[in-house]
């Protein structure tokens, strides 16, 4: 089975539109609906009285009509009644103020009531739904990564921090708490990071980073053990989300889900769309080590900065289609139906104000169709790859924050162009996780390496990408990668200190460009955001600056460690410059695109025997396929062809 379906909020609604919408659910060849997680106040709406029936119902309507549910626990959102009682439960800012109740994710994990709470409401599921027919599997909670810096948070760091650390010694040695006069001679000093005179202490920024991460996988973890405990046949996960904003680290997370689920939801328009659903494919992939489930996107808008755009016709087929070739078991939206009120009354879903005489839903019966006629063919095997980029939660925190050389440096920005350069170039592309212990194994598959911006290393992590290298790898660094260890301090020597060895070279001297301000490059490029001072020390310069004081300097550098090379990239590029570097790299590495010789405008996913084909521009694009006819593929379009058959 292909999982095909979404967010479903029934108590939204009157029977008679609960009824329409189970028969519109079985025209769109929808398979599974996401029931219940916002629905906590509908369920329990005073302290221990449940109201069930109405569930029991609409459960019981989605079996017989052979739509299974991914049924949520709803303590995502506490109902009124939790917070007029325990206000001490609900979360605290970093300025010191104590959020009240008016939104979602309003309560603060580490409060014993609300735990307790949680751990009621989740019991009482439990007990009356662990062997419904209908139950496909649990959603626990929805998107974890709620902040609060309350004083129970800040006894539950402490404890985090003494099982870490062992003693304040430690402490005050990791967190270079000499400076500033901020050493601490007692665990009782220690408070999250809040609101303060000028810069906090980086180190302490990234512990309560990770610290939120454990805590709320604590959360998680209680409700997943009471309900495997009830019947441990059915799968439970929690939905993942891509934001700067969250304090959780997926990659730790994955190993505690049966399946990884994500929300995607990419925020560019045209092309940019397509290049950030290849990377959410990709690196939800990454987690799942192969296997995923696409939990929710937006079916038939895209979220800009202060604009909802319409998606162009065809773009939902083509987007779910690329996330099913890159791994996904299933094509899953919020909403089903848009709601008539609320907070997010415009947001996406697959039934529109429009009703179902609405082009969306006419492309999602279309896209049920094609999902049922794929299920039968979709091998189990994900897409091979043989370049990967490396992913670090903890590095992206770290230059999340103040005092860093330029306000340009963006961690997301600079792994989503390795990885959309790369997709450009039509290679597969995988992703890495140096701060995971299985990093030297994950290695042994992959010819290409690609490190953007991975601030921080460990020293075990350095290791193994360096034997990565001398096996006969191909690495590539770029300016801000190596730099600190896992606690943020700077690796002394010159930078990239963790790679200064396998790199044959050191850097000197950061010199930050002023925005919109390039500097010339030997080989008719051009430096954007970023340049520096390189000494090479074995390395060979292939591009040098050419303008600034920087003249002469190598730029780009190419060094022979074992068997392997490891690239240095210092200035930062724009993707044709980019792309021209790593495609030098891919072509020494014998690394080829997945179906040479395609339009710019055409891309190929692999899948085991299955080769999907889209169609990103607006003319026709015609593919020569070995041992078979020309194939094209349309404006906005897709073919997937199996053995050569379309």
């Amino acid at each position: 089975m292909i999982y095909f379906g979404g967010d479903y909020n029934p108590e939204q609604w009157p029977a008679d539109v609960v009824e329409e919408d189970v028969a519109l659910m079985r025209r769109a060849g929808v398979n599974i609906a996401t029931v219940g997680v916002f629905s906590w106040s509908d369920l329990e709406p005073e302290p221990g009285r449940y109201e069930f029936g109405w569930l029991d119902r609409v459960l019981g309507r989605l079996h017989d009509a052979g739509i299974g549910v991914a049924l949520a626990t709803p303590t995502a959102s506490p109902p009124p009644w939790f917070t007029l009682a325990h206000p001490g439960a609900m979360p605290v800012t970093a300025d010191g103020v104590r959020l009240t109740h008016g939104s979602r994710d309003t309560y603060c994990v580490s409060a014993p009531a609300y735990r307790a709470a949680a751990r009621n409401i989740v019991a009482e599921l439990a007990e009356r739904y662990a062997h419904h027919p209908a139950l496909t599997m649990w959603h626990v909670h929805n998107e974890y990564g709620t902040d609060c810096r309350c004083d129970v948070t800040a006894a539950a760091f402490r404890s985090w921090l003494e099982k870490k650390h062992g003693d304040l010694d430690v402490l005050n040695e990791v967190w270079t708490t000499s400076f500033w006069s901020q050493r601490y001679s007692d665990w009782a000093q220690i408070m999250p990071p809040r609101a303060t005179q000028y810069l906090p202490n980086p180190a302490h920024v990234l512990d309560f980073r990770r610290f939120l991460s454990d805590e709320l996988l604590g959360g998680f973890i209680e409700q997943r053990d009471l309900l495997r405990a009830a019947n441990p046949d059915v799968p439970i996960t929690t939905n993942f989300v891509q934001g700067g904003w969250v304090s959780v680290d997926h990659a730790r997370w994955a190993g505690e889900v049966d399946i990884v689920a994500v929300d995607h939801y990419p925020a560019a328009t045209g092309a940019g769309a397509d290049a950030e659903t290849a990377f959410g494919g990709d690196l939800a992939r990454g987690w799942g080590r192969g296997s995923w489930l696409l939990m929710e996107t937006a079916p038939n808008l895209i979220y800009t900065p202060g604009r909802m755009h319409a998606k162009e016709p065809g773009q939902l087929t083509r987007n779910s289609l690329d996330y099913v070739a890159r791994g996904s078991r299933g094509a899953m939206y919020f909403q089903w139906r848009q709601p008539r009120g609320g907070a997010e009354l415009f947001h996406s879903a697959l039934v529109p104000h429009a009703g179902p005489d609405s082009p969306v839903f006419r492309e999602a019966v279309g896209l049920g169709r094609t999902l049922k006629a794929l299920a039968p063919r979709l091998p189990e095997e994900p897409p091979a790859a043989r370049v990967a980029v490396a992913w670090d939660a903890p590095s992206w925190w770290a230059l999340q924050g103040g005092g860093l050389p330029s306000a340009e440096i963006d961690y997301l920005t600079a792994v989503q162009q390795a990885h959309r350069v790369l997709h450009r170039s039509g290679l597969a592309v995988d992703f890495v996780f140096p701060g995971m212990d299985d990093l030297r194994e994950r290695l042994t598959a992959y010819d290409m390496v690609v490190l953007p911006h991975l601030f921080l290393v460990s020293d075990e992590a350095a290791a193994a990408l360096r034997d990565f290298v001398a096996s006969g790898g191909h690495l590539v660094v770029d300016h801000l990668s190596g730099i600190a260890d896992p606690a943020g301090r700077i690796r002394l020597g010159g930078y990239p200190g963790a790679f200064r060895d396998v790199l044959g070279l050191r850097v000197v001297e950061w010199r930050p460009l002023a925005g919109g301000t390039p500097i010339a490059l030997d080989n008719g490029d051009r430096g954007i955001r970023w340049s520096e001072r390189v000494e090479t020390a074995g390395a060979e310069t292939l591009v040098r600056y050419a303008g600034d004081v920087l003249a002469g300097a190598p730029a780009i550098t190419r060094n022979r460690h074992g068997a392997g090379t490891a690239w240095y990239v210092s200035p930062g590029l724009d993707d044709d410059a980019l792309g021209r570097i790593l495609d030098r790299v891919a072509a020494e590495a014998g690394v080829t695109p997945v179906l040479p010789g395609l339009p710019p405008h055409l891309t190929a996913v692999r899948r085991g025997d299955l080769l999907f084909l889209f169609n990103h521009g607006d003319v026709p694009g015609t593919v020569a396929l070995p041992g078979s006819d020309p194939v094209t593929v349309q404006p906005g379009g897709f073919q997937c062809v199996e053995s050569g058959r379309v």
